[in-house]
């Protein structure tokens, strides 16, 4: 028997929709249940076969968890690794490098200096920063955020140098972006599972919560849903996210990637309404079942994106070119004829 864990924090429509989806496939070799933990042992496997996380970008204890169940052989989406690794401004920057739009950004270093550094950890960075560049550069009105972590916090829209300078000044230790605002006309919120299943929502960001996912621009095109659609497979498919969301802003017909570093996305019925529930909830469990059916038993079951994969195979091609072949070694080691006795 396979078992799909799923760990969740405060949520519940979503992960007890997730559990109750998956068992009534009627699978006679696979389970879902929420995860339960107790003692954790360095390397020893768990009984679960894949493990949707939602909650251990919070909780320190189950990232560690997760990096222990993986290394094991549990499929773990999303993969625990790569997300301790990853950020929202290397996530703009790979966008700029595979050809999706986003947003002109820049990365400020942290407005106090970080816990346990003084003055002379940082003889390597000017100071004062090229600040006329920067704003000419980003232009207003502007956005401040996190260079990491999500839920709209510590974001700040500014209008001028004075509103900057104010909001940085409240950042403490923050690592943060400025990026220019995108005026659009139209906006998408988009989940991407498996790196292949896609639901692209029309969103309106500015309305009040509840009210986000009802649209005021009217219907899509088919040619615009078909650039969102393969601007979102291209982003998860860089970045090697099976549980992802995309934001796209669109202006003067040109989508821009604007927030799409979100792992453990919210998918609250409450929030997204009943058909995108739906929708989540049946794909998010398909996604899952086929995991559990491809595992390796024991092997990496993790999914790393092609940033990573190319990486690798171009080092190892390097690697591959750079040996001496099998054919060289022997005629170095082989005795000339004349030396036979």
């Amino acid at each position: 028997m396979k078992k799909i864990g799923i760990l969740h924090g405060m949520e519940r429509s979503f992960p007890e929709a997730f559990v109750e989806q998956v068992n009534k496939m009627g699978l006679k070799d696979i389970k879902a249940e929420p995860v339960l933990i107790d003692m954790v042992s360095q390397a020893e496997p768990t009984e679960y076969s894949v493990i949707i996380d939602r909650i251990s970008q919070d909780v320190p204890f189950y990232r560690a968890y997760l990096k222990n169940a993986a290394i094991s052989g549990t499929a773990v989406i999303n993969n625990p690794f790569w997300w301790s690794a990853d950020e929202k401004f290397f996530n703009n920057a790979l966008a700029v490098k595979i050809g999706v739009p986003v947003p002109k950004t820049v990365i400020l270093p942290s407005h106090e200096r970080p816990t346990d550094t003084s003055d002379g950890s940082f003889s390597n960075l000017r100071f004062p920063l090229s600040w006329e560049k920067i704003f000419e550069h980003i232009g207003w009105p502007a956005y401040m955020k996190p260079h990491a972590g999500g839920g709209w916090k510590s974001v700040y829209k500014l209008n001028n140098m004075d509103d900057f300078f104010k909001a940085y000044s409240e950042t403490a230790q923050l690592v943060m972006m400025l990026q220019e605002e995108i005026i659009f006309e139209d906006y998408f919120r988009c989940y991407c599972l498996g790196r292949k299943y896609v639901r692209i929502m029309q969103y309106e960001p500015r309305n009040p919560h509840h009210l986000r996912y009802q649209s005021q621009s009217g219907p899509a095109s088919a040619k615009m849903l078909k650039m969102v659609h393969d601007y979102v497979l291209q982003i998860c498919n860089s970045l090697g996210y099976d549980f992802n969301t995309v934001e796209m802003a669109v202006r003067n017909g040109v989508p821009y990637a604007i927030d799409f570093c979100n792992p453990a996305p919210d998918a609250e019925v409450t929030s997204v309404g009943q058909e995108n529930f739906d929708w989540v909830v049946e794909h998010a469990a398909k996604m899952a079942v086929e995991r559990a059916q491809s595992l390796k038993s024991g092997g990496d079951n993790l999914t790393w994106g092609t940033f990573v994969t190319n990486s690798v195979s171009n080092f190892n091609k390097q690697n591959t070119k750079s040996k001496p072949t099998a054919k060289s070694e022997t005629k170095k080691t082989t005795k000339p004829k004349s030396a036979k006795k």
